[in-house]
């Protein structure tokens, strides 16, 4: 897989961080609106792609116009799904398994940290891993979820149980981004899971 130019990483970080709408619907809206919602547009997305790769009139060309400089070239020729469809499962499966606000939160770690990590792990990144990735990266994303779930804390005031569950949903998030193709996943959903995930187990001590 080809690396992007950095101008259109910045591109697509900008797309992902227009997601976190998605994060303020889990924050304001009733959870079952919001599962059927981005689970509808996850299908859609999905069929988008799709015709994008059959290159289906009209609607190759207006999906290409926006985005295509910002796709990621596998080099297999075969079908790939951009970060879209997963971002939008992840809200799907957010509202599903995480009460208020820890599906909100999980969602603005994921879009945020994964912003953080992209843009400075490549501009600023000395600290190479064995797969490209970088230290300055990886703590950029630990720093920003933890800004997440302390904002959390000071609007909420969660226990510090889940504080906690939180802070340990971060590190495993960013370890998931970190291995992401090494372990075969899309970090779009196995972060904010990873990090709901903590959210709840934390939830689990309180008294």
């Amino acid at each position: 897989m080809s690396q992007i130019p950095y101008s259109q990483e910045v591109k697509r970080k900008l797309v992902h961080l227009s997601s976190m709408w998605m994060a303020a619907a889990l924050w304001f809206l009733p959870w079952e609106f919001c599962a059927i919602l981005f689970g509808v547009l996850t299908v859609l997305t999905v069929i988008v792609e799709y015709a994008y790769y059959r290159k289906v009139p009209i609607v190759s060309q207006c999906y290409g116009f926006f985005f295509e400089r910002m796709l990621r070239d596998y080099g297999s020729g075969k079908f790939h799904l951009s970060g879209g469809a997963p971002v939008l499962a992840a809200a799907c499966l957010s509202a599903l398994l995480f009460r208020w606000p820890y599906s909100s939160l999980a969602m603005a770690v994921m879009l945020l940290g994964d912003t953080a990590a992209a843009l400075i792990g490549r501009r600023f990144g000395r600290h190479r891993f064995f797969n490209g990735k970088s230290l300055e990266g990886t703590l950029a994303f630990v720093l920003t979820g933890f800004a997440v779930v302390l904002i959390g804390l000071a609007i909420v005031r969660y226990p510090w149980q889940v504080l906690a569950g939180g802070a340990a949903g971060v590190v495993a998030a960013a370890l998931l981004e970190l291995f992401n193709c090494e372990l075969h996943l899309d970090d779009n959903l196995s972060i904010p899971l990873a990090v709901g995930a903590g959210f709840l187990l934390g939830t689990l001590f309180v008294a």
